[in-house]
């Protein structure tokens, strides 16, 4: 099997985008993909310029045909179960049904698993009415009365940022307490809040109407922030020697850490979009992470040597 010059894992915003700047630069590519980009259940892309209100589905279709015409590029369907790096510097990567490709350099670009509270109602609400990035979503919800399901520092921050889209703001701490300190942060920012346990999300379809709480009662809810904590969609990034952040208490992100050029620790590995990201994670992030590291394997490959 021909050594190829880079694996990308993962083919959504940033993958692509690695790929890409790949392609032009001459390096033999395949790109594995699974088929879950996160932000597909989005009914649009929010802030990304010159894709701004376009539906996801849409953009990675015209992406997926634009780097179909580079001929040193492969886009494959699949998942991948296993890559190592051999002792001369080089990885083999395994995927499901058996077969083994090699390469000079690997970028993971596998996105993250969203986690976000058990509530009955979020789930199907998931990227519409209810969302985690108010920079991606804000715009939609403007001037609408808008709840933020959150508690602690964290809570208090998201309502106190969501300002710039609406003055109608409630933190809604599911049950835990605030402190003092807290209580009058929200007061000073005229920021509602609401300390009892959500029962349930309520509303036509995808839409919010209203939050639905433990005893009975409503509020008149239209759009949901949600913190929601991203950890890892496989064990590659560890496998691989790569050093994975601790979540944070803001930004709750279980990251590959990584250099200014995408680079991790492990010399020839790389990683990009919100896999490797310690900011709240776009497509425009994902789309420049990962074309610093495709440019960044390009360097590398180039130069025939790791580093």
């Amino acid at each position: 099997m021909a050594m190829k010059d880079c694996i990308v894992i993962g083919a959504g915003a940033a993958g692509l985008s690695a790929g890409l700047t790949l392609a032009r630069a001459r390096r033999t590519t395949l790109l594995v993909d699974a088929g879950r980009p996160s932000n597909l259940v989005a009914t649009s892309i929010g802030g990304l310029s010159g894709h701004d209100r376009q539906a996801p589905g849409e953009y990675y279709a015209v992406a997926r045909a634009q780097l179909a015409a580079y001929p040193s590029v492969e886009l494959r369907s699949g998942e991948v179960l296993q890559a190592v790096r051999n002792d001369d510097g080089t990885f083999a990567v395994t995927l499901a049904g058996g077969r083994r490709e090699w390469a000079r350099a690997v970028i993971l670009a596998p996105g993250m698993n969203y986690r976000f509270p058990d509530v009955p109602g979020l789930a199907e609400r998931w990227g519409t009415s209810a969302f985690h990035c108010p920079f991606c979503r804000g715009w939609e919800a403007r001037n609408q009365p808008m709840g933020v399901l959150a508690s602690g520092a964290v809570g208090v921050h998201g309502a106190l940022n969501l300002r710039a889209w609406t003055d109608r703001i409630t933190l809604l701490t599911n049950g835990a307490s605030l402190t003092g300190d807290h209580r009058d942060l929200l007061a000073a920012g005229g920021i509602a809040w609401d300390e009892r346990p959500v029962a349930v999300l309520d509303g036509p379809g995808t839409d919010l109407r209203t939050v639905a709480f433990t005893d009975g009662t409503d509020l008149a809810v239209t759009a949901l922030l949600v913190k929601s904590t991203l950890y890892q969609r496989s064990t590659l990034a560890r496998d691989l020697g790569a050093i994975l952040t601790a979540p944070d208490e803001m930004l709750s992100v279980e990251a590959i850490a990584v250099d200014a050029m995408c680079r991790t620790a492990v010399p020839g590995l790389y990683a990009a979009g919100d896999a490797a990201t310690s900011v709240p994670p776009s497509m425009a992030a994902a789309i420049a992470s990962g074309y610093l590291a495709g440019a960044a394997a390009t360097v590398q490959t180039a130069a025939g040597s790791l580093r």
